[in-house]
C-alpha cells in the first residue's frame, strides 16, 4: 500500500513506467473494436481480459442478452467489444460495449456491400412515418424503407410483408448520421428485367405468335402475348392499306396472329407485324398495267389528294395526287369532291416495285376539256355561254357541254 500512498517515490515512478511501456506496445485506442477473453461470468456481469489494458473491462449481461449473445459466450472464449473509454471520468473504469461493436462491424460490412452493389436480407419489423423499419438480419442494423420503394407498383397496405424475410437493395448510406436506406422496388424491377430478357431471348424473328389487343393509340396497337409480354404493332404494320386509325383494323380484346419482325435486347422490346401474316397484294402487281383504267375504292382522303385501292383490292393502294384531280381547277379539294368508301375510276400512271408505290390519276379517265374544245370549235364560231363569274375587267363564261371556263375581257 505504501507504493500507492506515496506516488512520488521511486517505486511508484518505476511501476508507472512499466505500465506505460506495456500499454504502448499493444497500441490500444478508444473507438476501436478489440477482441477480449472472457475470464469470469457472474449473475450480473461478464469480466473480460485484454493484454495492454490497465484493468479488466466489465460487460452487463443484460446488454449481451438484448443482442442475443448471452448464450454464446463462455469462460475462456473470445468476444469483440468497442473500446469507448480507457478511463471513465468519474469511476475510472474501462468502458466497453459489445452491442456497439456489432453495429460497427455491421456498418463496415454494409459499406462493402454498398460499394459492390450487392443486396441484403432483412425483415420489415414495423411501420413508421414515410415507410417502414427493416431489421437487417446478419448485420444487426435497423434501416429505413421508404413507402415509394416498397414495390414497383403503388401499395396502399403492406402489412402482409411485415415479418417476412425479404431481399433489399441498398439505395443510400449516410455515413455521418449512420442511416441506411433500402429499396425492395429495385430488387423486384431487376428480377423482372432478367425475366424479360429470358422471355424475349426465346423468340426468333419470323415466328408467328398470337396476341390479344389490349390498347389502341394513334400510332399503333398494343398486344399481350401468352407469356404476358406486351408488344407494339406500329400503325404502318397493321395493314397494307393506308389507315387513319388502328381501330379500322383491330379492336380491343380481339385476338390476332402476329409475326415477330424485330428483337431489341437493349430496350427489351419485340416488334411485331399484323400485315406480315397476310398475303401481300403487291405480289400480284404484275397483272396491273400502267395506262389502264381500274375501278377503285377510296380508303383515305388527305389535304394533298386521296388514297384508293386499285381494282378494289384491299392493300393495293395508289395515291391520286391533288394535281391529278382536275384539268382546269387548281388547288382543288379532294375532301369536297369525294368521300371515303366511294368507288371511282382511276388510271394507273406509275408503278414503283422497289418502293411498292402506286400512283393513279382521276382526271386521266376523262378527255382533256381543252382538247375537246379545240375539236368541237374553231376560230370565229359563235357559241352560247353562261356567265359563271365576273370582276371589274372581265367575265368568266363556260359552255354547257364542257367544264371549261373562258375569259371574256
Amino acid at each position: 500500500m505504501e507504493i500507492y500512498s506515496d506516488l512520488k517515490n521511486q517505486e511508484s515512478k518505476e511501476f508507472e513506467k512499466l505500465l506505460d511501456s506495456q500499454y504502448s506496445k499493444v497500441k490500444i485506442e478508444e473507438g476501436k473494436v478489440i477482441s477480449c477473453t472472457v475470464v469470469k461470468i457472474t449473475d450480473k456481469f461478464v469480466y473480460l481480459s485484454k493484454t495492454g489494458l490497465k484493468q479488466e473491462p466489465v460487460l452487463d449481461k443484460n446488454e449481451l442478452k438484448s443482442i442475443g449473445m448471452l448464450d454464446k459466450i463462455k469462460e475462456g472464449g473470445k468476444i469483440s467489444v468497442l473500446l469507448e473509454r480507457l478511463e471513465h471520468p468519474k469511476t475510472g473504469e474501462i468502458v466497453v460495449s459489445a452491442e456497439k461493436a456489432l453495429k460497427l462491424e455491421g456498418w463496415n460490412k454494409i459499406l462493402a456491400l454498398y460499394e459492390k452493389e450487392e443486396p441484403v436480407n432483412g425483415r420489415i419489423i414495423r411501420r413508421c412515418k414515410g415507410g417502414a423499419e427493416v431489421s437487417i438480419n446478419e448485420l444487426n442494423l435497423i434501416a429505413f424503407l421508404p413507402g415509394s420503394l416498397i414495390s414497383d407498383t403503388p401499395l396502399k397496405n403492406f402489412d402482409h410483408l411485415i415479418g417476412q424475410d425479404l431481399t433489399f437493395a441498398i439505395a443510400k448510406l449516410d455515413t455521418v448520421r449512420g442511416n441506411v436506406v433500402l429499396s425492395r422496388k429495385q430488387i423486384i424491377s431487376s428480377h423482372k428485367v432478367e425475366d424479360k430478357k429470358k422471355i424475349i431471348d426465346a423468340y426468333e424473328i419470323g415466328t408467328i405468335v398470337e396476341g390479344t389487343c389490349k390498347q389502341l393509340t394513334s400510332f399503333g396497337a398494343f398486344f399481350r402475348l401468352s407469356d404476358s409480354l406486351d408488344v407494339l404493332c406500329h400503325a404502318s404494320e397493321l395493314s397494307f392499306s393506308h389507315i387513319s386509325h388502328p381501330d379500322e383494323v383491330v379492336s380491343v380484346g380481339e385476338v390476332k396472329k402476329l409475326k415477330i419482325i424485330e428483337k431489341n435486347m437493349d430496350k427489351l422490346q419485340l416488334g411485331v407485324s399484323l400485315k406480315a401474316t397476310m398475303p401481300n397484294p403487291f405480289d400480284e402487281i404484275d397483272k396491273y398495267e400502267v395506262g389502264k383504267i381500274y375501278k377503285s375504292k377510296i380508303s383515305k382522303i388527305t389535304d394533298f389528294g386521296f388514297f384508293a385501292d386499285i381494282d378494289c383490292v384491299k392493300g393495293l393502294t395508289a395515291l391520286c395526287h391533288q394535281s391529278e384531280l382536275s384539268y382546269t381547277k387548281k388547288n382543288v379539294s379532294a375532301k369536297r369532291m369525294f368521300s371515303v368508301g366511294q368507288e371511282v375510276s382511276l388510271k394507273l400512271i406509275e408503278v414503283d416495285k422497289n418502293q411498292k408505290r402506286l400512283a393513279a390519276s382521276y382526271k386521266a379517265c376523262f378527255e382533256n376539256p381543252y382538247d375537246s374544245f379545240q375539236k368541237k370549235y374553231k376560230l370565229d364560231d359563235i357559241i352560247e355561254v353562261k356567265v359563271v363569274a365576273k370582276n371589274e375587267y372581265s367575265l368568266f363564261v363556260k359552255t354547257d357541254d364542257l367544264d371549261l371556263e373562258i375569259l371574256y375581257h
